[in-house]
């Protein structure tokens, strides 16, 4: 059993900044969708941010960011810094996902209109 999100993500997809642990688990992706799947905001954040600290790096699926963003983006749809997140680990894939990164970071800026000067390229 792992200890959290982050963790069974590491063993599955391994980590470019730490040694994955050896658990021993089952690692089966839809056990580790399914745990993503019912996760609380924070965790789901605090595995991407482990994970993936700078947007262009990090060995987790991108479908699996996309999924990610998403689930805590439905948990929290009133934060412009996860929305921005979103939307940048999104530009990266485009630009099929464009007009979906470009939404995410109207709605940021109109949450938080000081952020946009602040925020990330897009």
């Amino acid at each position: 059993m792992h200890a959290s999100l982050t963790e069974h993500a590491r063993c599955l997809y391994d980590d470019e900044y730490q040694d994955a642990p050896g658990c021993g688990g089952d690692h089966h992706e839809q056990y580790f969708v399914e745990e993503l799947t019912f996760a609380d905001a924070d965790s789901i954040v605090a595995m991407l941010r482990d994970l993936s600290p700078r947007v262009v790096e990090g060995r987790l699926p991108v479908w699996v960011r996309n999924l990610a963003y998403r689930l805590a983006i439905l948990q929290r749809p009133d934060d412009p810094v996860l929305m921005r997140e979103a939307a940048d680990s999104l530009y990266l894939h485009g630009p099929v996902w464009d007009d979906v990164a470009a939404d995410l970071r109207r709605r940021a800026d109109a949450l938080d209109p000081a952020g946009a000067a602040v925020g990330s390229s897009g």
